[in-house]
């Protein structure tokens, strides 16, 4: 039991504080499956731990059963029993010999193979990084859909076939993340699940103190005075010697009543309706059309092209040759900007080999800066990404000539063809794929030009979320696969002037539900020449 004591305390440390060599595991589904049959083989790895343990303390048992009795019939009469000389050979073979067994015996450590085995794969173990990223993560969610944070406790999501539960100490949990980054807004909303919970008969390792504590003082930096002098009131009545309850409920009354006697008001009575989402109003952020991007990723506010100038048809790239016979499905996704979908664009079988060749290369995902042209990851990309060139394999070089026939564009001066895969909430905020005006370095060390266009393949169907959205005109493009084929986008960022196409800026919803897998092939001025000649105007 004492070895138990020491073992399990050094197991939990090293699970969750060792640093991890494969950091930010939250961004990739794909990585993270791998975590999955570690952690299988981890509890096989525990369950052998533990059975040989089991194994050992029988035998000691076993031992100790023996010798009571012996010892009860040695001590009664001792003179007696070692008149025996048989007794007598017995009792020096006991101490010399059968004793070391027993010393050799628990001495033996059965947690050495677990232990050696939990060292092979810590490496791969998420850190603190990961965990606060996919918690981040749930809440990104639970804004961009609406979900209040009971539905997430519950596993109340669109799509999931999982029963996946949060408990009080998970909610808990989620709260301090949020709070120890100033983020009291979400602070609030998981607090007050974990309250909630723990109200309802849920069992904790937290106390119920410690939970008012964190709420009412998120409460407070919400701007809600009552209501935060309520909950300071709940956590005095439970936990009179708190350090901080009494002093806080005094400073909160004393900033209510300042600001009631300012505005002439009488004393409010004790907010009687819960918390909730949409209780207080979200801050604002960086990004100025988030609102109008989060409802595009729900489905609303989408605006309906003009019906009459969409068309499906068939695509030979103006005859060529190996289009001819088995020419591209294309489908009008919208009119200005012309943005299309092509159907079948990748066999299920190729699909399946750009995602082998890019999960060994899988990175966390960068952005160009637009003052050095350096990349360099970014809080507003969050998935796993990988760069796969022609020499990589066939399937490749295929791929390329592919697109190269669909869009007569020149690829040689494109990028390499780059794979991603969104993990937990993994997204892409609003972006131009483009360079701007105030950023003419963005692509200056490759010497091809601005991006004239992005082709883009989705190679996953994702069962909610993932959408690509565009804010200016609200179009919503959702990523699906036709027959196990993977369809593709494509769509101008510049106009043939070279003039960039603002209402271009788009962004990758995040996933709700499943494994987004995309890969995309960002084309280059350079080369275009006579393949896309200038126009006579700016917007030609």
């Amino acid at each position: 039991r004492d070895r138990m004591r020491t073992f399990l305390p050094f197991v939990l440390w090293t699970l969750l504080c060792c640093p991890a060599a494969r950091a930010e595991i939250f961004t990739s589904i794909s990585q993270m499956t791998d975590l999955i049959y570690t952690e299988k083989e981890l509890v096989q790895s525990l369950r052998d731990y533990i059975r040989a343990e089991e194994s050992k303390l029988a035998a000691v048992k076993s031992w100790a059963h023996r010798l009571d009795d012996l010892t009860r019939v040695t001590t009664s009469d001792p003179e007696g029993y070692l008149a025996h000389p048989v007794n007598a050979y017995k009792l020096m073979k006991r101490l010399n010999t059968q004793w070391s067994e027993l010393e050799t015996l628990v001495l033996q450590n059965p947690s050495d193979g677990f232990i050696s085995n939990m060292s092979v794969h810590r490496q791969y173990f998420p850190g603190d990084e990961d965990e606060t990223g996919a918690a981040k993560a749930l809440m990104r969610l639970q804004d961009t859909y609406q979900l209040d944070s009971e539905a997430f406790s519950r596993g109340k999501l669109p799509g999931l076939h999982h029963n996946a539960l949060l408990s009080v100490d998970d909610c808990f949990d989620m709260g301090k993340t949020a709070y120890n980054d100033e983020d009291y807004y979400h602070a609030v909303l998981w607090m007050q699940q974990a309250l909630k919970q723990l109200d309802g008969g849920e069992e904790s390792v937290g106390s119920k103190a410690d939970i008012l504590d964190y709420l009412s003082y998120s409460v407070y930096q919400m701007g809600d005075l009552a209501r935060a002098i309520e909950l300071t009131r709940r956590l005095v009545a439970i936990a009179p010697t708190h350090q901080r309850a009494g002093g806080n409920l005094r400073y909160f009354e004393h900033l209510l009543l300042k600001q009631l006697n300012e505005q002439n008001q009488d004393y409010p009575p004790a907010p009687e309706e819960p918390i909730r989402l949409g209780t207080y109003r979200r801050p604002k952020d960086h990004l100025p059309e988030r609102e109008a991007y989060e409802a595009l990723c729900r489905g609303e506010g989408l605006q309906m092209a003009r019906r009459s100038r969409l068309f499906c048809r068939y695509h030979d790239g103006r005859r060529n040759p190996r289009l001819l016979l088995k020419p591209m499905k294309e489908e009008d996704e919208w009119d200005s900007p012309h943005i299309v979908r092509y159907l079948e664009m990748l066999s299920h079988e190729e699909t399946e080999r750009i995602k082998e060749l890019a999960k060994p290369k899988l990175a966390r995902a960068t952005v160009r800066d637009p003052k050095t042209g350096v990349l360099t990851t970014a809080n507003y990309r969050v998935s796993k990404s990988a760069w796969l060139e022609e020499e990589d394999d066939p399937v490749i070089a295929r791929v390329n000539q592919r697109i190269e026939d669909i869009t007569g564009l020149e690829l040689d001066t494109a990028e390499l063809l780059q794979v991603a895969n969104y993990g937990v909430g993994g997204q892409y905020e609003p972006h131009y794929d483009f360079s701007r005006k105030d950023e003419p370095d963005a692509f200056k060390r490759l010497g091809t030009g601005n991006r004239v266009a992005t082709f883009l393949n989705y190679m996953s169907d994702v069962e909610a979320g993932g959408a690509t959205v565009f804010p200016d005109f609200g179009a919503a493009i959702r990523p699906k696969k036709v027959f196990t084929h993977g369809t593709a986008v494509f769509w101008f960022n510049l106009f043939r002037s070279g003039e960039g196409d603002y209402r271009t800026r788009h962004a990758a919803c995040p996933v709700l539900v499943g494994s987004k897998w995309v890969s995309n092939k960002w084309i280059h001025e350079r080369g275009q020449e006579f393949r896309r000649p200038c126009g006579l105007t700016e917007v030609d």
